[in-house]
Parts: structure tokens; sequence; C-alpha cells
């Protein structure tokens, strides 16, 4: 279908080179998502070789996650943490046990 946001080229391989995910032998690149915010922060990055697909679910989880940590300071999405689900505060006393 028709994507619905932005798509790039990249001719020069800039972007892929920048990202380390080019791979020169073969003139491609891995396949890689990141998330980046509005400072140009990378707040995650994933790359897979390019027989492994990307979970689209888990990346809209992973940029809400982002937003909502922005937006509240002192704040940490735990592991499979979604929209609306509690957060925690880190601690030391947490270590190990989450």
């Amino acid at each position: 279908g028709k994507a619905k946001f932005p798509l790039v080229g990249d001719p020069t391989h800039a972007l892929t080179n920048a990202f380390g995910v080019h791979i020169p032998e073969e003139g491609l690149a891995l396949r890689g998502t990141f998330i980046i915010n509005p400072e140009l922060l990378i707040k995650t990055s994933e790359i897979h070789s390019n027989e492994i697909a990307r979970d689209v679910k888990e990346t809209v989880r992973k940029l809400k996650a982002a937003q909502y940590t922005a937006a509240h300071p002192g704040e940490v999405c735990p592991a499979k943490w979604n929209e609306g689900a509690k957060t925690i505060a880190p601690s030391i006393d947490l270590v190990g046990k989450i």
C-alpha cells in the first residue's frame, strides 16, 4: 500500500553510513529503526539483518514511552510498558527486582 509517512532516498549512502547500517559490498543497508528526539538524541535504535522483520507495534510502543518520559521527567517506563500503564521512579532498590 501507500506509505503514510515520509520516505527518503539515500543515493550517496550518507545516512546509512552515519547510522552504521550500510553494507558497502552490497550497496544496501541493514534494516534500522531509530527514534530520535527533538534535541537530535537517539532514544532507541534497533538494527536487524535484512532477513529479520521488524515489529511496528513495538516501535510505536517505544515511541510512546519516549514521548511519555520526555513529558514526565523522573519517571521510567518499565519493560512491556504500554500507554496508560503505571511507570516507576528509578531507584537502586529496584535493581534485580524488575
